[in-house]
């Protein structure tokens, strides 16, 4: 069954959701506020992910703006940007969608369509 890290308030969240039930697609869903994942389970997203880490980074959200994270993650380590992103589920792009062997972040339809059924 898919882990689906979502936030209640989040409106492409809510859409997303809307999608995997219209779908029929079974999924857990977890709050990425609450329950977000640690160092560790980022580091095995982001692996299986293939994707750049800064795509993990919610861009648009306010803790990512009031650090300043856009001048200053170039100059981190994978490993502190890793550390960083376990500290608040709110830095993590969301939803983030973790499946047998494949991680989505964010919800692009037609990539999930692809990607699920």
């Amino acid at each position: 069954m898919l882990k689906v890290y979502c936030y209640s308030k989040c409106s492409t969240c809510k859409k997303a959701l809307k999608w995997l039930d219209e779908n029929g697609i079974g999924h857990e869903v977890i709050d990425i506020k609450a329950d977000h994942p640690d160092e560790e389970t980022l580091r095995k997203y982001y692996a299986m992910s293939g994707l750049p880490l800064k795509r993990f980074f919610n861009t648009s959200g306010i803790p990512y703006r009031e650090m300043g994270l856009s001048r200053k993650l170039p100059e981190m380590s994978e490993n502190e940007q890793l550390a960083l992103l376990a500290t608040d589920g709110m830095l993590v792009k969301r939803p983030l969608v973790v499946g047998d062997g494949f991680v989505l972040i964010g919800f692009k339809e037609e990539e999930w369509a692809e990607k699920l059924k």
